[in-house]
């Protein structure tokens, strides 16, 4: 009887991984000395540059900008030589009251007339005094009459005495009250009124007339009397004046 062939069973592992065949590591990748790849470097591209628009117009407006004062300064240093300005002078010669009385509505009226000596010291620069120029009288906080300026051209190195007529009333039921505080102020001898003037006025250089500016300003008296129909006499007198453009 034929000796009956065996049949040993083969265990085969379903689950153990196939062999790659493709490696890992791409061809040309580094090694370790253990020889294990090394990830291969990333290069990062450089950041472009900003365009750089906002600085070149920065420096188009200073290349622009400085010859301009440049050019600036040297003409208001020329004026300046040529013309050598001099801020005009103005003062108080005298105050005169025609009128001053409470009416029967209690409303204080008075009436006051004020010379004015306006001084202009420049040997090559005129001064038109332009329509609208005002001059008020303030006793306190309180304005008691105002006037209007005349408008006039004062010439070179010229002293102008101005007549100005100014006439004013309070308000009904406050007369009453400001009369009083003036007569205890009269006792005294020593009365402070206030002197505003506000005039629009164009400087003339040589033969151009500039543009039209505000000589704004204020004289601080202090006088005698407020009796009517009598020349007062200031005592005291201060005057402040500024350009306003």
């Amino acid at each position: 009887m034929t000796e009956q062939q065996r049949i040993h069973p083969v265990v085969v592992n379903v689950e153990a991984p196939a062999a790659p065949t493709v490696p890992l590591v791409p061809p040309g990748s580094a090694k370790s000395e253990k020889g294990s790849p090394i990830p291969p470097l990333i290069q990062s591209t450089p950041p472009k540059k900003r365009n750089s628009c906002c600085c070149k117009c920065i420096c188009w407006a200073i290349t622009l900008i400085v010859p301009l004062l440049i050019i600036l300064g040297a003409t208001v240093g020329s004026l300046y030589l040529v013309f050598r300005p001099k801020p005009p002078k103005y003062s108080i010669d005298s105050l005169r009251i025609s009128d001053l009385r409470l009416n029967f509505d209690m409303t204080l009226h008075a009436k006051f007339d004020v010379k004015i000596r306006a001084n202009n010291p420049n040997k090559k620069i005129g001064t038109y005094y332009e329509e609208g120029g005002r001059l008020s009288v303030w006793y306190t906080k309180s304005r008691l009459c105002e006037g209007s300026l005349p408008n006039f051209y004062q010439g070179h190195h010229n002293i102008t005495k101005l007549d100005v007529g100014l006439t004013g009333q309070t308000d009904s039921g406050s007369g009453s009250t400001l009369m009083s505080a003036l007569q205890e102020q009269k006792q005294t001898g020593q009365i402070p009124l206030d002197l505003k003037v506000d005039a629009p006025v164009a400087i003339k250089l040589g033969k151009l007339k500039m543009r039209k500016v505000r000589i704004s300003g204020e004289c601080n008296l202090v006088v005698d009397s407020l009796s009517a129909n009598n020349i007062i006499s200031i005592k005291a007198s201060n005057c402040k004046f500024r350009l306003k453009l």
